[in-house]
């Protein structure tokens, strides 16, 4: 368990890491390339998104978690084979949509509104191929476990990304120029990425084999469930973008108020109810060879005390940002977009982030146990649920229909995902009894921390009264899951002292040996 919990924060350091760097890199963006220069990019990329989706979404995943299988067994030879044979397949793929982008010109002008943007796009499908190479020694080095590489690779990429994208924009440029430059930033950040992604993979001791077409057939079955799954949701955005202004405009609001209240929802509120899936992101991956060892050992505790432990950490995690949400949701959406409507969808939304976390963390572990086919079949059903909603509430309840359509699409996967776990792995949830533990401490955490903000705002600054706030709201959340046996607060406590201690000792060694 210390093991996992050390690449979690790993993961968790270098995923926040990440995200930092890529943020300012837009506000650099949007000050520099100005907004038509942006959206010219931003079109082009959409569509560029939904191909690079189709190689790097499944086919990672099932390599990383069939290569953690074969290590467990010590059969480098199929390891080694089945890297050879997912390069040929994902080469392959990536030059065939390439083809159909060059091919179907046509098609795609008439698809942008803007035909500048088929430019970009053709700038930008080199990226295909550089990924379908980097996806697959990606996905390696997942299943052996060598989360630092991971990590280390992904900011990598990142951070080249953002000195390219630097040095190839200028305000002095016209607004197509840096909309390609930036295309060419990605094409060079991709091919350095897959560079350095190979030389850490044979660095580590990975190697390529004979292709053997036993491989094709499992990779192919087992990756296509979930990279449906992700093209579909990639497509899911658009959708959404066209149904909800339209329908608030059936009832009423003008165009301008309709797109206005998308944008506050989408672009300002719902990006918030993800911050606690990146903790939860770094566990989901952590897991992944984690289990798939334990599958090919046959270890059923492990595997029951895995899905426990995941599922009981992700309650933990999303119930820890609802309080907070909750308490000082208007405060927050008025000091990082000076909107309060924004904040006010973010207290209606904040229930959303524990069925929201379940479903993440379920996804993940079914995925671990190969169940991919059936996690898609929970996901669709659920996705039907949502666009039911989405038609049918605006009329009852206006913008906050997105809000309701998203927690029901993730109660109903969840309760799926759940299901199913049970099911296949027999194991025992005690999800119920924890539910109503963590509703009977959030309330009065909630009640505590927004008390505390309405005294605190007549005093301080806004900054301050939400630091105050936040640090309310952890701390008695903490305190009331120790009471109610939620959280091991004794656990943690140890294991910082331990590692207190440890760190002591390396200083007091390194300090004898200079003597």
């Amino acid at each position: 368990m210390k093991s996992l919990f050390k690449t979690v924060a790993l993961i968790t350091i270098f995923s926040f890491l990440t995200r930092v760097s890529g943020f300012i890199f837009r506000i650099i963006l949007s000050r520099v390339v100005g907004a038509e220069g942006v959206g010219l990019y931003q079109v082009a990329s959409s569509v560029f998104m939904v191909l690079l989706t189709v190689i790097s979404s499944g086919i990672p995943l099932i390599i990383s978690r069939m290569s953690a299988s074969f290590s467990t067994k010590k059969d480098k030879k199929s390891e080694a084979s089945l890297i050879s044979v997912a390069l040929i397949y994902t080469l392959t793929i990536s030059l065939f949509l390439c083809l159909i982008v060059l091919l179907f010109k046509g098609l795609f002008e008439n698809l942008f509104t803007e035909e500048r943007c088929y430019e970009i796009l053709i700038v930008l499908l080199p990226s295909l191929i550089f990924s379908s190479v980097y996806c697959v020694f990606r996905g390696a080095l997942w299943g052996k476990g060598n989360y630092f590489a991971l990590c280390v690779s992904e900011f990598y990429e990142q951070v080249v990304r953002i000195i390219l994208g630097v040095l190839f924009i200028g305000s002095s440029l016209s607004a197509i120029e840096n909309a390609l430059n930036l295309g060419w930033s990605m094409t060079i950040a991709c091919l350095l990425s897959m560079i350095f992604v190979i030389l850490l993979y044979f660095n580590y001791g990975g190697r390529l084999g004979k292709a053997k077409k036993s491989f094709l057939k499992p990779l192919i079955r087992q990756s296509s469930p979930i990279t449906i799954m992700r093209v579909a949701g990639s497509f899911i955005q658009p959708l959404i973008a066209l149904i909800i202004p339209a329908r608030l405009m059936a009832i009423g609001y003008t165009s301008t108020q309709a797109l206005s209240l998308y944008g506050i929802a989408v672009g300002m509120t719902l990006p918030l109810l993800f911050v606690p899936t990146t903790i939860i992101g770094s566990l989901s991956t952590a897991l992944v060879p984690d289990i798939s060892k334990a599958v090919a050992q046959n270890d059923q505790e492990h595997i029951e005390s895995r899905i426990n432990s995941s599922i009981q950490f992700s309650l933990i995690i999303s119930a820890l940002f609802v309080p907070i949400f909750l308490g000082m949701g208007e405060m927050t959406g008025l000091f990082l977009y000076d909107n309060i409507l924004s904040g006010t969808l973010l207290q209606a939304a904040s229930w959303v982030l524990i069925p929201l976390g379940l479903t993440n963390i379920t996804s993940a572990l079914l995925n671990s146990l190969g169940y991919e086919s059936r996690s898609f079949v929970n996901f669709l059903i659920g996705s039907i649920a949502m666009f039911i909603c989405l038609w049918t509430l605006p009329t009852l309840v206006g913008i906050n229909s997105i809000i309701w359509a998203m927690g029901i699409n993730y109660v109903i996967t969840a309760i799926l995902n759940i299901m199913l776990l049970k099911k296949k792995t027999k194991a025992k949830f005690k999800i119920t009894q924890s539910l109503i533990k963590f509703i009977l401490i959030i309330i009065p955490s909630a009640a505590l921390t927004s008390f505390i903000v309405s005294l605190s705002n007549y005093v301080f600054p806004l900054f301050i009264t939400m630091v105050i706030g936040g640090g309310i709201s952890v701390v008695s959340f903490i305190l009331l899951g120790t009471v109610f046996n939620l959280i091991d607060s004794k656990k943690v406590l140890e294991l910082l002292r331990r590692k207190l201690k440890l760190g002591k000792n390396k200083i007091k060694t390194q300090t004898n040996g200079i003597k």
